[in-house]
């Protein structure tokens, strides 16, 4: 083993420069590339099933105090989502993702792109976040190839309760959705692809390869509007694809919130535009869950308190149902 120490005089520097060189300094001192094949990283991380949680995360969630954190920190107080930790890969889009990762939690994956830059937050439909949305619908088909379940999950998605009781045994693709229309089967259900739960099999994978192909079809939308254009094609009938839909009442979210807490499974900060916005209502989300976890099981069941949420996402929700109806 050779030993290399480096021994740097700082006198001179700026305050910009000495930071920089810090920064360059904690790249060299942490691990920036894989150490481990993705395929290593999934099998260490795989329930006994199969069934690996995957989320992505670039530089703009990444930062202390921000999205992952409150993410994560929905695991650890969520009703037995702890252990689900042990199962949860984050895929990080960039280098101080990856970083940031590597500090907080065992299983990180880089997914490096030479030619696009994810490390800045995406604004909705912006060509940036197009491009990310894109990405990860490929990156996914990739998993289900190797032969993994998967649930994959927006970080901005807290975790109260464990999901899995709640998921569908037949289906090969069920996904959360921004509308619930009462019916699971109902293709006018919008759904979110920011949270779904899907099998691997020869219909799941040739369905995201479908998906993935789509975009071609329709230039210019992201991977939810394809998806709602592409459930009712004959090519998923022919395909023999069992897709289901997840109700709002387990699996809410700010366009059509989870209003019992005895219920629900997941709450995602959707309908939502800005960090700042995002992160005070995903703080509230946790506040809320915390003041539950407090009451007595006979206050529990009367189903007293609900969210205090949307409120700095409400304008954006608001602005977004004029637009719709008008």
């Amino acid at each position: 083993m050779t030993l290399i120490i480096i021994v740097v005089c700082l006198c001179n520097l700026s305050v910009e420069e000495a930071v920089t060189f810090f920064v360059l300094f904690e790249m060299i001192l942490l691990q920036v590339s894989n150490e481990y094949p993705l395929e290593n990283i999934l099998k260490e991380a795989a329930m006994k099933d199969g069934t690996v949680i995957l989320t992505t995360l670039n530089e703009a969630w990444a930062a202390p105090n921000s999205v992952i954190d409150l993410f994560l920190e929905s695991f650890r107080i969520g009703d037995r989502t702890r252990r689900l930790l042990n199962h949860l890969v984050i895929i990080a889009l960039d280098q101080k993702a990856f970083m940031r990762c590597q500090k907080i939690h065992p299983h990180c994956y880089l997914l490096v792109s030479e030619e696009i830059d994810f490390h800045e937050e995406a604004y909705f439909m912006t060509p940036h976040y197009l491009k990310m949305m894109w990405r990860r619908i490929d990156f996914l088909r990739s998993v289900l190839e190797m032969g993994y379940n998967f649930v994959f999950t927006d970080a901005d998605i807290m975790w109260f309760r464990d999901p899995f009781p709640r998921f569908h045994s037949d289906a090969d693709f069920q996904i959360a959705c921004d509308h619930f229309t009462g019916s699971f089967d109902d293709i006018e259900n919008r759904p979110n692809g920011g949270f779904n739960f899907v099998r691997s099999n020869n219909r799941s994978i040739e369905f995201y390869k479908f998906w993935y192909s789509s975009q071609a079809t329709y230039p210019g939308y992201h991977d939810q509007d394809v998806l709602n254009f592409i459930k009712v094609d004959p090519f998923i009938t022919d395909l023999g694809l069992k897709m289901k839909f997840l109700d709002t009442a387990n699996f809410g979210g700010l366009c059509e919130p989870s209003r019992d807490l005895n219920k629900v499974c997941t709450m995602h900060a959707n309908c939502c535009y800005g960090m700042d916005s995002k992160l005070h209502d995903l703080r509230v989300l946790l506040q809320d869950w915390k003041y539950y976890l407090t009451l007595p099981p006979s206050m529990k069941k009367l189903s007293i308190i609900s969210w205090r949420v949307p409120q700095k996402c409400r304008l954006v929700i608001y602005s977004s149902f004029f637009i719709q109806i008008f």
